[in-house]
């Protein structure tokens, strides 16, 4: 007999796992630390972890680590790779360099000069384990909320120079939110995951006017297309009770760079591009640890004769 309840339980302590992970690679992650986190017995947890996961223990919070310093390397470019390698963790940078080069097949100093003679939306040196990836699945991971087709990155035009000039340093406050994971490739799986699991659940929970956020957790050209997780978040109450495959957390508030935009998915991915690589060099702001998002206000609009939508896309910043 299957209890639905009892698995969303294990879904949540599980969660609650792996966002405790993310949010102290720098610190010792221990197995009962973790286990006590999740509440389950540490003597079974490191079975029950892999058997959840697909990973060992020791394997995911590697892979995390260097996943996590990989993009650190590119987007807080004044950071030595020795401050990098202590961020996530590790004691020193030989040790870094060691586990670096033989997860992506270079140095720490050769992905960050390399890929950041790069596009943002087409970034990596591709290590060995990419080398048979389909192309198009190799996106930045923001560019894929909602999206009506799958995107498809072209050459920066001199027309979006625009968005970066309407760009805000706004103070967002924390938001609870309702969040329904994808596991896997973005582009067109996570299409087809707002429209035929998200927006159903939002219709049964009478969510549909709510404010959204397409929350990308991995990119897709550092973690293999199928490791990649997304949310797509919903705007709820505090008090609001989840159900189904549903969890709910709290989407940090601060200080972020937030830019409106209209137009379509090939849009956006130059949108980002821009906002990234034009507007940030030179705001005197810096990516800090929170995650970046599209958010679909109230004011959102989607066209689905054109494929033009709009939303404001925000990455989290701090001072250089």
């Amino acid at each position: 007999m299957a209890y639905p309840d009892s698995q969303q339980e294990y879904a949540r302590r599980m969660a609650r796992v792996v966002a405790h992970i993310d949010d102290h690679l720098d610190e010792t992650l221990d197995l009962a630390t973790l286990a006590e986190i999740a509440h389950f017995s540490p003597y079974h947890f490191h079975r029950l972890f892999s058997a959840w996961m697909g990973e060992r223990l020791g394997d995911y919070l590697r892979r995390r680590r260097l996943e996590a310093a990989a993009q650190r390397l590119i987007i807080q470019s004044q950071r030595s790779v020795l401050d990098i390698a202590l961020s996530v963790g590790f004691g020193s940078a030989e040790a870094f360099s060691r586990a670096f080069k033989l997860h992506f097949n270079v140095t720490p100093s050769e992905w960050r000069s390399i890929q950041g003679k790069r596009s943002w939306s087409d970034l990596s040196i591709r290590h060995l384990k990419t080398q048979d990836r389909n192309p198009d699945q190799i996106k930045h991971k923001i560019n894929q909320a909602i999206p009506p087709h799958e995107a498809h990155h072209e050459d920066l035009p001199t027309h979006i120079k625009e968005f970066v000039m309407n760009v805000q340093l706004i103070d967002r406050k924390p938001v609870t939110i309702a969040y329904l994971r994808h596991h896997g490739p973005y582009g067109a799986p996570v299409q087809r995951f707002w429209f035929e699991t998200v927006v159903p659940w939002m219709t049964t929970h009478n969510l549909m006017q709510a404010a959204r956020y397409g929350i990308g957790q991995d990119d897709p050209s550092i973690t293999a297309p199928e490791q990649c997780r997304y949310d797509a978040g919903i705007e709820v109450p505090e008090d609001f009770i989840v159900s189904g495959q549903a969890l709910k957390t709290t989407l940090p508030g601060g200080r972020y760079a937030a830019m409106p935009f209209k137009g379509t998915l090939n849009d956006v991915n130059d949108a980002w591009n821009a906002l990234l690589r034009e507007w940030l060099p030179n705001s005197g702001m810096q990516f800090d640890a929170r995650p970046c998002f599209e958010y679909y206000g109230p004011d959102a609009s989607y066209d689905p004769a054109t494929g033009v939508f709009s939303c404001q896309i925000c990455i989290p910043v701090r001072p250089l």
